[in-house]
């Protein structure tokens, strides 16, 4: 049997992380999920995917994470049950989250661990920058001179330049 949901998508809202009474922290969050295909009107629908996450990967989701951000999903779909305060018996159907990427630059407007990944902190709760990481000046220092003469993922490398580009049909793909 298989069980297996991949999503990516922007948060509708800021994260929710919760402890249990023993001390394990959980992250509930919603994922706006754009369909393939647009209605009748031309516009193009989104699902919205309640999602859970569990431990350290909750924390980080909770501190990189924000409304808007743009996060990829792996994990498994669960249904649970519960009663609910009329006695009635209530069904939830969510993601359980193994995986949570953060998808866009930190700077970016939907913001996420990506860019201080970049920048040699973890991106992940690790040391923050300036506070006693040994390493991340090192780093941060080799990252600069190693990425000289290259673009950055986030920089257009077409912009303000007004010239026409020259494509041959060999460079097309297809």
């Amino acid at each position: 049997m298989m069980n297996r949901v991949i999503l990516v998508g922007r948060l509708t809202k800021d994260p929710e992380l919760r402890y249990t009474p023993s001390g394990v922290a959980i992250a509930t969050f919603t994922l706006a999920v754009n369909r393939t295909f647009t209605n009748q009107q031309g516009d193009r629908e989104a699902d919205f995917i309640n999602c859970v996450v569990w431990r350290k990967p909750a924390e980080n989701v909770a501190n990189f994470l924000k409304k808007g951000s743009l996060a990829g999903v792996d994990g498994k779909l669960q249904t649970r049950n519960y009663e609910g305060q009329d006695g009635k018996r209530v069904y939830v159907t969510e993601v359980v989250a193994e995986s949570v990427q953060f998808l866009e630059p930190r700077n970016s407007a939907g913001g996420s661990g990506f860019e201080q990944q970049r920048s040699g902190g973890s991106g992940y709760g690790g040391s923050p920058q300036g506070q006693g990481n040994q390493f991340g000046q090192q780093n941060q220092n080799q990252n600069q001179r190693s990425n000289q003469g290259y673009t950055r993922v986030d920089d257009d490398p077409f912009a303000n330049d007004g010239q026409p580009i020259d494509i041959s049909d060999d460079d097309l793909p297809f």
